[in-house]
């Protein structure tokens, strides 16, 4: 897979935004069919450090009540990613 197309956007969540700031860990939504290794290689070529570790999970669709009709939105895979002391990766910038 491109390495361009395995991440598809930092997650900026309480949460994760928590977990940067105490253990250096940072989280991406991805693509579904990627994997560990192809995650861990598009990290650190597109932000330029090391990762220690990468742990994966898929979030699956919530179903929803539209009038009488069911519906689901669509499952997503999500990645956090342990960086190496010292390397950071600025996710936004702020005043």
């Amino acid at each position: 897979m491109q390495t361009h197309r395995v991440l598809e956007k930092p997650l900026l969540t309480e949460k994760s935004t928590q977990m940067q700031a105490e253990g250096n860990w940072v989280s991406f939504r991805v693509n579904p069919n990627a994997n560990k290794i192809e995650i861990k290689q598009a990290v650190e070529s597109i932000f330029d450090v090391h990762v220690l570790r990468v742990n994966t999970s898929v979030v699956r669709g919530q179903w929803k009540r539209f009038g009488r009709s069911l519906g689901q939105s669509a499952s997503w895979k999500k990645a956090m990613v342990q960086l190496k002391e010292g390397d950071k990766i600025e996710l936004f910038e702020g005043a």
